[in-house]
């Protein structure tokens, strides 16, 4: 699957399964790690973890290889790794603690700024 679609796959789950403040960042020109990465809410530990499986299940129903899935043993935070798309579902304590949405915004403005 090209990267585009994975995005768009792996955000319309996270849509269908009610996930929350769904932000999905275009990472191309700030690291090679992976191409776009998604942010989401959930509502619960158990929220979180069914937000996580659906983007799994629904990539590897689609032809995705090599679907990784990582997190903590309490479903507070779970890394869905696509390869090209790496989706980070939280509960909202822990998106608020790490603010990972603000950790990328400084690395773009220096790029930015240096071109």
């Amino acid at each position: 699957m090209k990267p585009e679609e994975l995005r768009d796959l792996a955000t319309q789950s996270l849509d269908d399964m009610k996930g929350i403040d769904i932000v999905t960042m275009d990472v191309r020109p700030l690291t090679s790690i992976t191409d776009y990465m998604i942010i989401c809410t959930g509502r619960s530990t158990r929220h979180v973890k069914a937000l996580a499986e659906t983007v799994a299940y629904k990539a590897k129903e689609q032809g995705a290889h090599n679907v990784r899935t990582e997190g903590d043993k309490d479903n507070e935070w779970i890394l869905v790794d696509l390869g090209d798309v790496v989706v980070q579902v939280m509960i909202a304590t822990t998106r608020s603690f790490y603010r990972l949405e603000d950790l990328w915004e400084p690395i773009k403005e220096l790029r930015d700024n240096s071109a």
